[in-house]
């Protein structure tokens, strides 16, 4: 074998190892940045979650201190504890609240600060800071779950994840109310 042939020989190989280096850092480099990805759409979707369900909390904790308060329904707790109930809830939608500020995407921080205006009026309006009448009351809480279900859209487009809760296939839905005291009376 020549000396030129040697040389071409020794260049194929050091190509070849090039190549086999350079690929295998490309691949392993986009390896991680999908497992960077996925990590934090797992801390995406349990903080969407868990913001949600810390929401609804606070919404059940406002409902019993305004049917108390009200007098529209007896509960096992007194008034007071009730309000300590709502003051937890309130404490744990604020650590959800944070989550969402550190992870969210920008429309489901935007859908989340309309959520929370509403929480607050809900509260508000359960513990006698506002005014409102029974209907007043139920609005808001319908508000609330529209907010709800905007959050979910925008969390889920967040998430690349297809579909909507709202629009044509999902249309919208009203509270589930029991009977009013004068139909259960009749």
């Amino acid at each position: 074998m020549s000396t030129g042939e040697q040389f071409v020989t020794i260049g194929a190989v050091l190509l070849g190892a090039l190549s086999t280096h350079v690929t295998n850092h490309l691949m392993e480099r986009s390896k991680n940045r999908y497992q960077l990805m996925t990590r934090w759409d797992d801390k995406k979707i349990e903080a969407y979650a868990e913001y949600v369900d810390a929401a609804k909390f606070r919404i059940a904790a406002s409902v019993r201190v305004y049917e108390t308060r009200e007098g529209l329904r007896e509960h096992h707790k007194p008034e007071e504890e009730l309000r300590d109930d709502l003051s937890q809830a309130g404490r744990r939608w604020g650590s959800a609240f944070e989550r969402i500020m550190l992870l969210g995407g920008d429309d489901a921080i935007e859908a989340s600060h309309e959520l929370n205006l509403v929480l607050a009026e809900i509260a508000w309006q359960a513990t006698g800071r506002i005014t409102g009448s029974l209907s007043e009351w139920r609005e808001r809480n319908r508000t609330a779950f529209r907010a709800i279900n905007a959050f979910h859209d925008a969390a889920r487009q967040d998430l690349g994840i297809q579909g909507n809760v709202t629009g044509e296939k999902h249309p919208e839905r009203d509270l589930l109310l029991p009977p009013s005291r004068d139909a259960a009376e009749r």
